[in-house]
Order: C-alpha cells, then structure tokens, then sequence
C-alpha cells in the first residue's frame, strides 16, 4: 500500500498548497466568494461538475448500480438532468443579477421582504450537505489507512476547513479542478473498464444476473419521479449551485459551461451503475450495496491505480464538502448575521472595505466548517438528515425561488406563504409518514404551490418599482459594483 499513500498524501498536499495560493488571490468579497465574476467555460465546467458528483454520486452511485443494476444510474442521472435544466433555461438570468446568495434574489425580486425566513431554510439544506459529506471521509479513510470514525473525519474535514477558510472560492475552484480531473481519471478511464474486464465482460454479466439488472427502469417509476422532485429541482435552487453560477463570466459560460457539466453527471451516472453491476457479478453477497466501490478498489485494482481510484473518490467528497461549507457560511453571514446586526446595503454591495469583508467570510468559513465537522462526529443517521434537509429545500424554496423567476404576479406575502406552508406541511409530513418516506415532499410542494398563488392572487401586487428594478438586473443593465468591474475570463 506504499505506493497508493504516497499517492494519496502528494494529493492532500496539493489541496492545501492550492488553498494558499488561492488565499493570495482572494482580495475582495466578490473573489473570495464567487471568485471575482470571472471563470472562463473550461474551469467553469470542472468546477460545476466537481461540487454536483460528490459521496453519494460516487460511493451512492456505485451502491445503486450494485443493488439494481443498470438502473441505479437514475440518481445522478437526475442530478445532471438538473443541471442541464439550470444551464439552458435560468443560468444566464441568474448570473446577470450579481447577488451572492438564493435569498439576496428572492429581496430583489419580492422587495426586501422575502429573505430572512429563506436564508434559514437554505442554510440549514446547506449545512447538512457539508455535513453528509464530511462524514463519508470516515469510509474512504478506513479504507486508505484504517483509522477509526473520528479521526477521519477529523482530518478530512480539516484539511476542506483549512484550504476553503484560506483561499474561499478561489482555492475551491483550484482543488475542484483538480478533483475533477482526478475524478475522471480515476473513475471513468481507469475503474469502469478494470471493473468490466474483470466482471468477464458485459456477455459475462448478463449471464450471470437477473434480467432486471439491464432494465432500465428497474428501480421503479416512483424512484425516478422521486428523484426528479428532490434532486432535479434540487439543483434548481440550492445556494450551493447557483454560488458557481455567479463564477461564470459571461452568459455564454454559465449557460454552454453548465451544459457540459450536466452532460459529463448523465456519463458518470451511467458509468457508476455499471461498476456496481460488475461489482455484483464479482461479489454477489456483500453486507451492503455502499461496499461496492470499496471493495472492488481495494481487491480488484494494482497498486498505485489504486490509490489514484481512491483519491478520486476523496476528490468526490472534497468537491461537495467545500462547495457545501462556502454555501452555508456565506448564507449565515450575509442572509442571517448580517441581518441580525442590522447591516444595510445593496444584495450586490461590497461594503466600505472589501479587506474586512473577506475577513469576516473567512472567520465564518472556519466556524461552520468547525460546527461541520463536530456535528459530523456526533451524527449517525446521514441519509435522514440529508433528507430532510432536501424535502424542506424543495417543498419550500422551490415554488417562490421559480415563480419569482417565471410569474410577475407573484408578490412577497405569497413567497412567505409558500416557503411556510411548505416547509411546515413537509416537518408534517415526515412525522406522519415517516422521514425517508416519499409522500412529505410530493404533498409539501403541492402546498407551498397552492399558498404561493392563492397568497399572490389575494394580495396587492408587486410594486412597480421593484418590478423594474428586477428586470433591469435580469437584463443585465443594472450599475456593475465598482469591485466587481469586468476583467478577463480565466479559462
């Protein structure tokens, strides 16, 4: 195993060294959270496809693809679906706006009085994203170097703290290049055509399992509409998302950018269920389907490739880990801190010294990453939490986050109606028919749907000032803040 620890520590290494490289970059708000407005398609599209194909695509992906075969690829496929449905139709829109956070767009559009209650809702989506990421560390470093739960999560999530804290999105748009690279190499040139050969072929493979396992819509139709629900319109509106949206640019790139993003997650999908489909030929009887990917690296690949095919599961979690704590700690400091004191300004505004703004973001980074990291040692059931942070993104968020977007009669009472008949109906829902249970997110959109309109509907409408305001941003003709003036793409 030498050989895959050197690979593995030259990695880790190299996250931390592109921290401190991105920290000599990171001078501003606008750069240390969006990465100045700047990237260019290549790094745009890497880094997008960096922080959707995190743990749960790669470790999760693999698991399906052993428990149902060809169809287990629905998962991601839905996530890249999403991303394509964000790219094409809202990306360009969303990025000319200029704001740092999901709520900072609800103000715009509603008029300053929709985002308090939003801000809590996407931070807390956010916060247990970080946190089901940080704790997947614990399986890849048992693997790697068989230290126990805490320790692991310890050193995983320090050294995401450590690069995310220093450089902000600078640095993770440096590290998720690299992951994404890794990512590619490791999975998808190098484990999915290992994991066939030694399946005996796909001749091999049908012969051995059911034919279900080559149907594809063997999970089931509600699995795929359910996934749709939380995971497509999931990327539609999370603060994790849109902050790389805001690194595009131009239009262009946050459009064609996100395009090949959402195509490469429909590739990796398909890719990760036929490893597990291999992994089921080779190992028919293991505890878990989530073993799958574990197992076959550490049986099935050589040295050296080994350690390359485990970094880039790291580089999976890494991606999602970092781009999650970004996206919480700049929801806690400018939707909620910044309100609580009572802050005033413009959605866009750098405040009058962009050195104490990055300071303030960066101290904000390392406690919610440190907040990450105990909660992360402290919980055990990850896939409740993260459900029932996505059932309350969707079921309230999603309905005023689109209809701002899509319905000029929407108005901010009908936005608060929704975002809280929503997300009560799903907290109710989930009690009665239990957390992993798909009625609470079905029948909380509904909800929030029919408040946000009956709401709107009932309610005077949007002032025309606002309205005005609103389209000018979308158009893209609003005053740019001086910081964030234009400057050449880096590609």
């Amino acid at each position: 195993m030498a050989v895959d620890y050197i690979v593995i520590v030259v990695y880790l290494a190299g996250m931390l060294a592109m921290g401190w490289w991105g920290m000599r970059r990171a001078k501003s708000k606008s750069e240390f959270l969006v990465a100045g407005r700047r990237l260019g398609p290549g790094m745009y599209s890497g880094t997008m496809a960096a922080i959707v194909l995190g743990g749960a695509s790669t470790i999760g992906g693999v698991g399906l693809g052993y428990q149902y075969g060809l169809s287990g690829a629905w998962m991601v496929v839905t996530i890249g679906l999403g991303i394509l449905a964000l790219s094409v139709f809202f990306s360009a829109r969303i990025a000319r706006l200029k704001v740092y956070t999901v709520s900072e767009m609800l103000d715009l559009r509603y008029g300053g009085r929709a985002g308090v209650i939003s801000g809590v809702v996407m931070w807390a989506y956010t916060l247990m994203l970080a946190v089901t990421s940080t704790i997947a560390y614990a399986t890849i470093f048992d693997v790697l170097f068989d230290v126990n739960r805490t320790l692991a999560i310890v050193l995983g999530g320090s050294i995401v703290v450590a690069y995310s804290t220093l450089g902000g999105m600078w640095s993770i748009t440096l590290t998720d290049m690299v992951q994404f690279v890794v990512k590619t190499i490791g999975v998808l040139l190098l484990l999915l055509p290992i994991a066939v050969v030694k399946a005996g072929g796909f001749g091999e493979m049908k012969a051995q399992l059911p034919t279900e396992y080559f149907d594809p819509l063997g999970i089931g139709g509600e699995t795929i509409f359910t996934y749709v629900l939380i995971y497509t319109f999931g990327m539609l509106i999370g603060q994790d998302i849109w902050q790389r949206v805001f690194t595009a640019g131009s239009d262009r790139t946050a459009k064609w950018g996100g395009t090949v993003a959402g195509t490469y997650c429909l590739v990796y999908a398909v890719a990760g269920a036929i490893i597990g489909t291999a992994a089921k030929v080779l190992y028919p009887k293991l505890a878990s389907p989530d073993d799958a990917f574990a197992t076959i690296v550490k049986d099935e690949l050589p040295i050296g490739v080994r350690g390359l095919v485990l970094a880039a599961a790291l580089a999976a979690v890494m991606s999602t880990s970092s781009g999650a704590l970004i996206a919480c700690a700049t929801v806690a400091n400018n939707d909620i801190w910044s309100r609580l004191r009572g802050a005033v300004g413009g959605p866009a505004g750098e405040g009058a010294d962009g050195h104490d703004e990055v300071k303030g973001n960066r101290a904000f980074i390392l406690a919610m990453g440190v907040a990450v990291v105990l909660i992360s040692i402290a919980l055990n059931d990850v896939v409740e939490a993260l459900t029932v942070a996505y059932n309350l993104l969707v079921g309230g968020l999603l309905v005023p986050i689109l209809g701002g977007l899509l319905w000029k009669r929407g108005t901010a009472q009908g936005a608060l109606a929704a975002v809280a008949v929503g997300g009560l109906a799903v907290v109710g829902l989930m009690a009665a028919y239990g957390i992993l249970a798909n009625e609470p997110v079905y029948y909380g959109l509904l909800a929030s749907l029919a408040a946000y309109v009956a709401v709107s509907l009932a309610t005077r409408p949007t002032d025309e000032a606002t309205l005005t305001a609103w389209r000018e941003r979308l158009a893209g003709r609003a005053p740019e803040p001086e910081s964030e003036s234009a400057v050449p793409a880096h590609q």
